[in-house]
């Protein structure tokens, strides 16, 4: 339901929006590289963006747009960030709105621009414009895939899906592209997502819905621990559908945020599984907190503990580095209330690291998908993290990014 293996998984799902993905020499191997997703129906507009305080130029800008409360479509490219570039940068964000505004024949207030790739390097403007222009007259209803391929950098593949639920006994429609893979942490990360909806939803609503999502997905997601300059999750939803339009925080309301959360959980999931040069998935679940943050903050300090995350990848069971990660996060906890499981297998309870059977744990680090439960004996909260290993292909990638 909330996979790329859906039969119509991606932007276009929705009723009424398009898009296109082409190639215009941005990068550097001559992948498809710009974007664009449309909607002729006026659509209302939410957004969360990197808190990173060395902010892209296009996170600029599309904050601006977000403000205005609706927009027509979104601009994306790959193979240069635009960030770190100055007024030269802010020009071009403008710009890559101005020209898509032209073609589709809107105000370029209209228009979210998001940018990924390498920091500090001009957008080559002669290109994009090209892209830009061939990207619209793309524009198609099958576009989603070829989109989702332009935004992605050194993701193994693109992520996406769609998925649907009845609001006010009306069919309502969700779909999302998305990418990352490395320079991933909270608050966000080097990710784009791109979510449409043909929910008529009022657009205060529908940015608390966002925001609220994003805390407990992308914001509880990280890599490496190395938050970007580019982050942007975008919310597009043109009420084509025709329900009643949601205006207060009843149950329509619940339903369409429910199914905003599980989309975006299931794509942190899979920008966690997919950094790079992961061989692990790891679910870390943090229970007994006394409150959401406490929660959040264990698990963050665990799935960004690199001496964890290698663990993991040589499969070596060493649930000290776990419980020292728990220690150092700057929680309070007492360690005699306090218990790790690996895969189900107890490994540190009341304050020691147990003997635990080591056939049955090799078989439960031999896995893709491990879960780490913590339970800190405080309390009634929980939050979920998710995240991956730390490999020598992370390594080779990140050391050979620029050449």
């Amino acid at each position: 339901m909330f996979s790329e293996n859906h039969k119509k998984a991606g932007v276009c799902y929705p009723q009424g929006f398009t898009a296109a993905g082409v190639r215009a020499g941005i990068k550097k191997n001559g992948n498809l590289d710009v974007a664009v997703i449309y909607t002729e129906k006026k659509a209302a507009i939410a957004g969360v963006f990197t808190k990173n305080l060395v902010a892209a130029a296009p996170v600029h800008l599309s904050k601006i747009v977000v403000g205005t409360g609706t927009a027509h479509a979104v601009v994306a490219n790959a193979g240069c960030a635009n960030a770190c570039t100055g007024e030269q940068g802010i020009r071009d964000a403008e710009k890559m709105a101005i020209i898509a505004a032209k073609e589709l024949n809107c105000r370029a207030d209209d228009i979210i621009v998001a940018s990924t790739g390498l920091i500090g390097s001009n957008l080559p403007m002669d290109k994009m414009e090209a892209g830009i222009k061939d990207a619209v007259k793309n524009l198609s209803s099958e576009g989603s895939v070829n989109a989702g391929n332009a935004i992605i950098t050194t993701d193994t593949y693109s992520k996406a899906c769609a998925t649907e639920v009845e609001i006010g006994g009306v069919e309502v429609r969700f779909g999302a592209i998305a990418k990352g893979s490395g320079m991933i942490r909270p608050d966000m990360a080097t990710m784009l997502c791109f979510i449409t909806t043909d929910a008529d939803i009022d657009q205060k609503l529908l940015q608390k819905a966002l925001r609220d999502a994003t805390e407990v997905s992308f914001n509880c997601m990280t890599v490496d621990g190395d938050m970007s300059t580019n982050d942007s999750v975008v919310v597009l939803a043109n009420g084509a559908a025709s329900n009643k339009k949601i205006v207060d925080k009843g149950d329509d309301y619940q339903k369409f945020y429910e199914t905003l959360k599980n989309i975006c959980v299931e794509l942190a999931k899979k920008i966690a599984a997919d950094g790079e040069g992961a061989s692990k998935f790891l679910t870390i679940n943090v229970t007994g907190a006394e409150s959401f943050a406490d929660a959040k903050k264990v698990g963050m300090a665990v799935a960004n503990s690199p001496l964890v995350k290698t663990a993991f990848f040589g499969q070596d069971a060493n649930p000290g580095r776990t419980i020292c990660a728990v220690g150092y996060s700057g929680v309070h906890i007492i360690p005699e209330k306090t218990s790790i499981k690996f895969g189900g297998l107890t490994v540190y309870d009341k304050g020691l690291v147990t003997k635990f059977d080591a056939d049955a744990m090799k078989k439960i680090l031999a896995e893709h998908d491990i879960v780490v439960d913590i339970d800190l004996g405080l309390g009634d909260t929980a939050a979920t993290i998710y995240t991956c290993d730390l490999s020598f292909q992370y390594i080779k990638i990140n050391a050979d990014y620029t050449t």
